[in-house]
Order: C-alpha cells, then structure tokens, then sequence
C-alpha cells in the first residue's frame, strides 16, 4: 500500500478542503483496490490507511464510509471493514444490463454522429492499443474509460449515463481483475473496440448494436467463469473443513 502524494494538507481545515481531502483518500483506496494491491477480503485498518497516505484517521473514516455505500468493502464479523469480493451473480447480473447498455449507445452514436466517430475515434482506439502494449492496467483502464465515455457523447442521450452512473465503481474494480488475469485480453478488447468503431464510423447502427453486445458479453463469460470456479473452490474447501471436524 502506498502513500498519494497529492493528498492535501491539513492544515486547511475549511468544508471544500477537507471534502477534496476525503475525496482523494476514497481514491486512493479505491485505486489500490482496483490495481489487486488490496486484494478481496483483506482488512481495512484505519490507521493503517492513515499512516499510509499522511492523514488523520477522520478522513480515512469518512471514505471508508462512502465506500462501504457503495458496495466496494463490507462489514465482516470480528474483523471490521474488508474488502467486498466480487460475487460472480452480481457481475453476471451488472453486465446484463451494461450489454444492453453499450448496444444502445454503440447504435445511437451510428444513427446521430458517425462523422465524428470518424474524426474522433481512431485516436482513442490508439491511445488504447499503445497502452496494451504497456500492460499497465491503470493506463488500460483510463483508456477504456475515454473511449466508452467518447461513444456515449456521441450518442447524445445522457439518461444512458445517469442509468450506468451508480455501477462505474463497479465496472473500474471488474475491468481492472479482468485485465490483471488475462494477458491475451487487452488487445482483444482493443480489437473489439476497433469493430465498434468501424461500425459506429459507418453509420451502422445494427453492427455496433450487436458488436457492442457481443464485447460486453465476452468479457462477462470469462470473469463470471473465473470467479464460479473461485466461489466453488471455496466452497469445497469449506466442505472438506467441516468433515475434518
């Protein structure tokens, strides 16, 4: 775990500063969380965090509030605050919706501004192929990120925003798991990218529907995959402790 130098000072103690403050602890977790540094079910120990980052304890409460809200850790009985695993029903369930998300948003950007997914895509798709080549994952991420961001400008339709807006946190942490366990992914999901856009460019709205589906769709079956057969592992272990008893 490692201290953000870009933490703001203390010394400051007005509601926007130590908002900001609060602010760039829920970042800093998160990010750590995100990059499998803190990996699922470790414990979340306050001072610990503050020691880590240069803060008092008051902020690193604060954050590990709001990400306890929103589902990223978890109460766990006699341990405090942990890391909340991701559940492979939960992902299934999030990328349902999320496929049929990007479709509509991959068609309406075909049917309302192919011109600029001309003029404008090509760089992004890019920028992600060079971070492929990296294999940074945090470069990965902030790729995928412009990128989807980009189709969903286009597609000038905000609710679709609004609608996948509470579930971004989500979508950060499962892409960075994604990407960390399958070195044969980035470039694949760049390749897809690259379909999208092609079809998004040709004002093809039924091909960037169903390409965009098919992307998210992909990406689902591998990770609910993996963490089924975690989740049983676990399971079967928990099994075999119960019979040794």
């Amino acid at each position: 775990m490692r201290g953000d130098p870009a933490m703001v000072g203390e010394t400051d103690t007005s509601g926007p500063a130590r908002h900001r403050l609060v602010e760039q602890v829920y970042g800093a977790i998160f990010s750590e969380i995100t990059a499998g540094r803190l990996a699922p079910n470790t414990r979340l120990i306050q001072d610990e965090l503050a020691d880590a980052y240069g803060v008092s304890r008051q902020p690193v409460q604060q954050a590990l509030l709001l990400l306890r809200n929103h589902g990223i850790v978890r109460d766990a009985p006699r341990r405090g605050l942990v890391v909340a695993p991701l559940e492979a029903s939960f992902v299934r369930n999030l990328y349902e919706v999320r496929g049929v998300l990007e479709g509509l948003t991959s068609r309406l950007a075909a049917e309302r501004n192919p011109a600029r997914a001309r003029a404008e895509g090509p760089p992004l798709v890019t920028a992600g192929r060079a971070a492929a080549e990296t294999g940074s994952v945090a470069e990965l991420i902030a790729a995928d990120i412009a990128f989807h961001r980009f189709l969903g400008e286009i597609a000038e339709n905000p609710i679709i925003v609004e609608t996948a807006a509470p579930h971004f946190n989500h979508l950060q942490r499962i892409m960075g798991e994604v990407l960390r366990e399958d070195e044969t992914m980035p470039r694949r999901i760049w390749d897809e990218h690259a379909a999208i856009l092609d079809a998004i460019a040709a004002g093809d709205g039924d091909t960037a529907d169903r390409l965009a589906r098919q992307h998210i769709a992909r990406a689902a079956t591998v990770f609910v995959d993996r963490l089924r057969a975690q989740e049983d592992a676990v399971a079967e272990e928990a099994r075999g402790r119960r019979v040794r008893r």
